[in-house]
């Protein structure tokens, strides 16, 4: 009998761990940056998540679909502790003395500047969410992962992903005239995307869901 993908990947089978970054690479750079907003930061978050797959890749479940929400999940944690870390680094710099500091005008010359600064617009409204408020927002809506799904992602209650969407929807309604919702008008997420001027710009590269 033919082993699954998923039997496979708690196996350590190198080639359908392969197979498997193919498969999602894409789905959790774009995760990463519209966590980050940050297409380096994305890069650093996309190493970091299959390190970790792979290190956890004895916890999956040898039944079930599609691993794209668990890797998602794995992406988002590893956001969060990236997060830390700065913030960690940061401090430890603001104790050093100051020396003036000039301008790196490579700085400029990043690729993707028109991706990113559209991505930074719906950014600003976005800051003022608390950080789960933001996680599924990214996962829901610019993921399309269903609440079921993006509940298994951040081992929270289906109950609690709706409650956190929904404060999302009202709080970037207020900062931004910006909506949450799915393409027929409803607040159920699945191939979701963010409607407003500010917000049509940055809506997802389409990806399967595999």
């Amino acid at each position: 009998m033919e082993m699954s993908v998923r039997a496979r990947i708690r196996a350590g089978d190198t080639d359908a761990f392969g197979s498997l970054f193919d498969d999602y690479a894409r789905a959790v750079h774009n995760h990463a940056f519209r966590l980050t907003g940050d297409w380096s930061a994305a890069e650093d978050v996309l190493s970091l998540t299959f390190l970790e797959a792979w290190r956890l890749r004895a916890s999956v479940d040898p039944e079930g679909g599609s691993l794209r929400p668990w890797l998602l999940g794995i992406a988002t944690n590893v956001v969060r502790n990236t997060r830390r870390a700065a913030r960690r680094h940061e401090a430890a710099l603001n104790r050093l003395p100051r020396e003036e500091v000039l301008p790196d005008f490579a700085d400029e010359l990043v690729g993707r500047i028109d991706d990113a600064e559209r991505v930074a617009a719906l950014q600003a409204a976005l800051s003022r969410l608390r950080r789960p408020e933001r996680e599924v927002v990214a996962l829901c809506v610019w993921s399309g992962l269903d609440y079921v799904a993006a509940a298994k992602a951040l081992d929270v209650p289906v109950g609690t992903v709706r409650s956190r969407l929904s404060r999302a929807r009202k709080k970037l309604h207020k900062y931004a005239g910006t909506d949450v919702s799915s393409p027929d008008g409803n607040s159920e997420p699945g191939r979701g995307q963010i409607d407003g001027d500010r917000a049509s710009a940055v809506r997802p590269i389409q990806e399967e869901a595999r």
